[in-house]
């Protein structure tokens, strides 16, 4: 329980590969404890396994596996229960988990049911979590929600089709997290999207940046300090040498606030 109270707690959704698993093990390499959230159990527990071997056993569980589906509202209240007679607190959330990048739709002709599961955890799967986090955060004065988004939800650079449920269910999560921001200020809780960029995972394909390289940014609006943005949808914008080497990545903001993490400079817009 002492070591619960030192350590800060990051839950990551969908986590049990791609970017969340590579989220999990940045944080964890932090010093955070990490909650591993899973649909599936079995696969769960692996990756919270392999992170803890890696974590060169200093703690074996500095890497917990939680069941979570974040479309079930049960297996919601069943982990928000367990995290708060475990820990008394959660400091950060990571609404990673998301589904259907519909390549093979279009708007006009969108099968809606598929756009309704889309709906149903890529944006009300993080409200829900949101939802029964903030009590706790607004209790201990300190929280970070991190809603992992896409360029293809922002309403200023979509300018094609394709990816209906995909790219309206991440525009919307981009509102959700506006209005949670402003609901939220002076309550220590920031809210900001992070589109981490293209990267090559299950549903970004081969040829995208390397998952190292598109967790950074989510780590970063995780970990921001007391006087962070919050509020904001932070883009990655990759720029290469060559074909294969990454100079640096930019994130843009209308303010053109700036910072720099790993000597990395980050502009962050809207």
């Amino acid at each position: 329980m002492n070591d619960n109270k030192k350590k800060k707690i990051a839950l990551v959704t969908g986590s049990n590969k791609g970017l969340g698993f590579e989220t999990c093990r940045q944080l964890a390499q932090l010093g955070l404890k990490v909650l591993l959230g899973a649909r599936d159990v079995t696969k769960g527990k692996a990756a919270a396994d392999q992170l803890n071997i890696e974590n060169d056993l200093r703690d074996n569980n500095a890497v917990l596996s939680y069941q979570l589906d974040v479309s079930d509202q049960d297996s919601i209240s069943n982990v928000v229960k367990e995290v708060d007679q475990c820990f008394g607190r959660l400091d950060m959330l990571v609404n990673n988990a998301a589904i259907l990048y519909d390549t093979w739709q279009k708007a006009v002709n969108a099968d809606l049911e598929v756009v309704n599961d889309a709906l149903r955890t890529n944006l009300f799967g993080p409200w829900r979590l949101s939802q029964a986090f903030i009590p706790i955060m607004k209790t201990n004065r300190y929280g970070r929600i991190v809603n992992v988004s896409s360029l293809g939800g922002s309403l200023q650079y979509t300018n094609y089709g394709r990816t209906p449920a995909y790219s309206i269910s991440k525009a919307a999560l981009n509102m959700l997290t506006r209005k949670l921001a402003a609901e939220l200020v002076n309550t220590g809780i920031l809210v900001n999207s992070v589109d981490p960029g293209w990267v090559a995972t299950d549903m970004g394909g081969h040829g995208g940046r390397p998952v190292q390289d598109g967790a950074k940014g989510i780590v970063w609006a995780a970990t921001l300090p007391d006087d962070g943005p919050s509020g904001g949808f932070f883009v990655m914008v990759n720029l290469y040498h060559g074909s294969d080497r990454l100079i640096h990545v930019i994130f843009r903001h209308v303010e053109h606030s700036t910072a720099i993490v790993h000597g990395v400079v980050y502009y962050f817009v809207v």
